[in-house]
C-alpha cells in the first residue's frame, strides 16, 4: 500500500503544477486601456502647444484657450481612468472560477481514475523481487497467448504444440491440449509418451470416463512401448468401464506382476485390481483374462496360480499354452462365443504373438459376420490390442 509520506508528496507536486498553470490566468491584464491612450494624446497635444507658442506659432490667447480646452479633457478622461468595465470585471470573474474549478477537478479526476484501474492496497513490488518471483497467471497466460501467435505464424513447429500442450491441461483447458496433443503427433511423429498423453486429457475432459479416441490412444502407446505403464493401465481402466471386469483384472495383474516392489503406483493399481474382484499376485505369474462363468470358459484358478508361483518359467508357459489350446478347441467347437475370441486374441497379445491375436479376430469376424455390435467390438478390441488391419 502507498505509504503516507509518499502521498502527500505525489498531492504536492500535483499542486504546485496545476499553480504554475494557473498563476497567469488569475491576474488582471496590463494591456493599456483607451483612456489611457486618450491621456497620452492630450499630454502630447499640452506639449506640443506649449512649443508653437513659444516659436510666435500661436499666439497667447489662442494659445492659452487650447490649454483650457485639452485640459478639460484630461480632466474627463482620468476622472473615469479609476473604474473598470463591467466587461473586464466579468473576464476577471470567470478567469479566477475557472482556475478553482480546474485546482478541485484536476486532483479529483486523477485520484478517481488511480483507484478505479490501479491497485491502491497492493503492496510495494522492487524490480528484483518481480524478477526472481514465480510467473503468476497472469502471466503464464500472456506466454501462452505469445506461443499461441507463434504458431499462428509458424502453423508446422510440432515443438511448440508440444511445449503447448500440457500447459493447457495444467490451465484446464483440455479440449486446446488434446488438440494441441494431435497436432505434435501430426508432426513430430507417434510415441508411446505423445499418444499416452493424449489419452490422459481425453479421459480428464470426459470426467475420467475412458472415451473410445482415448483408448484407441492408450492402444497405440502400449503397441509402441509394451511396458508403458499408464497405457497399460487406462487400457484396464477402459475394460473396467465396458463392463468387462475379467480383461481389466487380468491387464491389472500382468502390470503387478512385472511391476518392482517399491513401485510407487503398485497401491492404486492394487486397489484397481480389487475393485473388479482381482487378487495382486505376489510373484510375477502371467495370468489370462478370467472367464465370465466357469462352465462355459474356464481359466486359471486360484489353485492354478498358487502352483503356478511354484514352477519354473518352463513349467508356467507350458500351462499358459494349454489353457490358450483349450479356449482354441472350444471356440472350434464353439465359434458363436464372441467373448471367448476376445479372450484368446487378448491372451495371444500378451503372450507377445500379434499374429495369432489378429487370426482370433478375424475367425471371429467370419462367425459372426451379420452382427453389426459385434463387428464394432471386434474393431475396438483391435485398436486396443494395437493390431493392423
Amino acid at each position: 500500500m502507498m505509504s503516507l509520506p509518499l502521498f502527500i508528496a505525489f498531492a504536492l507536486m500535483t499542486a504546485a503544477a496545476v499553480m504554475a498553470v494557473l498563476w497567469p490566468l488569475s491576474r488582471r491584464r496590463e494591456a493599456h486601456s483607451e483612456r489611457e491612450a486618450d491621456l497620452a494624446v492630450y499630454r502630447d497635444q499640452l506639449a506640443e502647444i506649449g512649443r508653437d507658442q513659444a516659436a510666435g506659432r500661436l499666439p497667447a490667447e489662442q494659445a492659452e484657450a487650447a490649454r483650457i480646452e485639452v485640459s478639460r479633457r484630461i480632466l474627463a478622461a482620468a476622472g473615469t481612468a479609476g473604474a473598470a468595465s463591467p466587461a473586464e470585471a466579468n473576464g476577471v470573474r470567470r478567469r479566477r472560477l475557472a482556475a478553482i474549478f480546474v485546482l478541485i477537478l484536476i486532483p479529483v479526476v486523477a485520484a478517481g481514475i488511480y483507484g478505479f484501474t490501479g491497485a491502491p492496497t497492493v503492496p510495494g513490488a522492487p524490480l528484483a523481487a518481480r524478477l526472481t518471483a514465480p510467473p503468476d497467471g497472469n502471466d503464464i497466460a500472456i506466454l501462452v497467448r505469445r506461443v499461441e501467435e507463434h504458431l499462428a505464424a509458424n502453423p508446422n513447429d510440432g515443438q511448440g504444440y508440444e511445449l503447448l500442450a500440457p500447459v493447457y491441461a495444467r490451465m484446464g483447458r483440455l479440449d486446446d491440449a488434446a488438440r494441441a496433443y494431435r497436432q505434435a503427433i501430426r508432426l513430430l511423429g507417434n510415441s508411446a509418451e505423445r499418444q499416452v498423453a493424449l489419452g490422459e486429457v481425453l479421459t480428464l475432459a470426459a470426467n475420467g470416463m475412458v472415451t473410445q479416441e482415448a483408448a484407441q490412444a492408450f492402444a497405440a502407446a502400449a503397441a509402441l512401448d509394451p511396458q508403458s505403464v499408464k497405457a497399460r493401465y487406462f487400457l484396464g481402466l477402459a475394460a473396467e468401464q465396458d463392463g468387462r471386469k475379467a480383461d481389466a483384472a487380468a491387464l491389472w495383474s500382468s502390470l503387478l506382476q512385472s511391476a518392482p516392489a517399491d513401485a510407487p503406483w503398485r497401491p492404486i493399481v492394487t486397489a484397481a485390481l480389487a475393485r473388479v474382484g482381482g487378487r495382486a499376485p505376489s510373484t510375477s505369474v502371467l495370468r489370462l483374462p478370467q472367464p465370465a462363468t466357469p462352465a462355459t470358459a474356464p481359466g486359471p484358478s486360484a489353485e492354478d496360480v498358487a502352483a503356478a508361483a511354484q514352477q519354473t518359467p518352463e513349467q508356467r508357459s507350458a500351462m499358459i499354452m494349454g489353457m490358450v489350446s483349450r479356449l482354441e478347441e472350444r471356440l472350434a467347437a464353439d465359434p458363436k462365443d464372441l467373448d471367448g475370441w476376445l479372450r484368446l486374441a487378448r491372451a495371444w497379445s500378451v503372450l507377445g504373438d500379434k499374429t495369432k491375436a489378429e487370426a482370433a479376430l478375424q475367425s471371429a469376424r467370419k462367425a459372426f459376420a451379420d452382427d453389426a455390435e459385434a463387428g464394432r467390438r471386434l474393431d475396438a478390441a483391435r485398436q486396443e490390442l494395437g493390431l493392423g488391419g
